[in-house]
């Protein structure tokens, strides 16, 4: 074990179980808070819907975290908030495009197994497609405040809680509670292989700001390229 992992494993002794519970249990309450809004916005309004979609999806786990850190935890650095060198940043963009690489792949292969599916995405493509003032915002939602909210709640709290168990616990386990957070469906193979890599930076350096650029390159991608699309057709 390397001198960070060390410092590492002696600070995730400080978050534990309760923690993870209080932080699903107000994430839980927060999200059912957003899913009500979600389904005031008029069904005309596909591409408000999907940027409203995001901006739960990145404030629902952040005000989780938050709970946490205000009532438990107190120091951020023991969930993840530390500064990282700007090696780790390069090093995490690539990291980014890689995982985006396979993805496209795990996506081509789920669907020629089980065969198109349906759309789950139309709200946020729709937000991505809807102007240049609705790519913007979803892009700042999307692919800046959904990726820091999740990888907060499930590398910050979980995985950080889970790396007493060991490295395959912390990393495995945390990307498949996070894989299953998005839904049985096309999705979750490509979530868990994000959970994955954001995992296994968090282990690295003990840092949450890698994973949350990894996340947030491969959201920038789903959230461009239907603009893209769009403009093309």
């Amino acid at each position: 074990m390397n001198e960070q992992a060390a410092v590492t494993d002696r600070r995730d002794k400080g978050v534990g179980w309760p923690d993870v519970g209080l932080a699903f249990l107000a994430a839980l309450i927060l999200y059912g808070v957003g899913i009500a809004i979600i389904r005031s916005v008029p069904d005309d309004r596909s591409e408000l819907a999907g940027i409203v979609q995001y901006g739960v999806s990145g404030l629902a786990p952040l005000g989780a975290f938050a709970a946490v850190l205000w009532l438990r935890v107190k120091d951020p650095r023991a969930l993840g908030l530390r500064r990282v060198t700007g090696k780790w940043v390069l090093l995490s963009i690539g990291a980014g495009i890689v995982v985006i690489l396979l993805n496209i792949l795990v996506t081509i292969v789920v669907i020629s197994l089980t065969g198109p599916p349906s759309n789950l995405q139309a709200d946020y493509q729709a937000a991505a497609s809807g102007g240049a003032l609705s790519l913007i915002t979803a892009i700042a939602v999307g692919a800046v405040l959904t990726p820091v909210g999740e990888e907060f709640l499930f590398r910050g709290v979980l995985a950080t809680s889970l790396n007493r168990y060991g490295p395959w616990i912390a990393v495995l386990g945390s990307s498949a509670v996070f894989a299953l957070a998005h839904g049985i469906n096309y999705i979750l193979p490509v979530a868990f292989v994000v959970g994955v890599v954001a995992a296994l930076l968090l282990r690295r350096t003990g840092s949450v700001w890698p994973g949350v650029i990894v996340h947030a390159t491969n959201n920038g991608y789903s959230v461009i390229v239907p603009a893209i699309l769009g403009v093309a057709s």
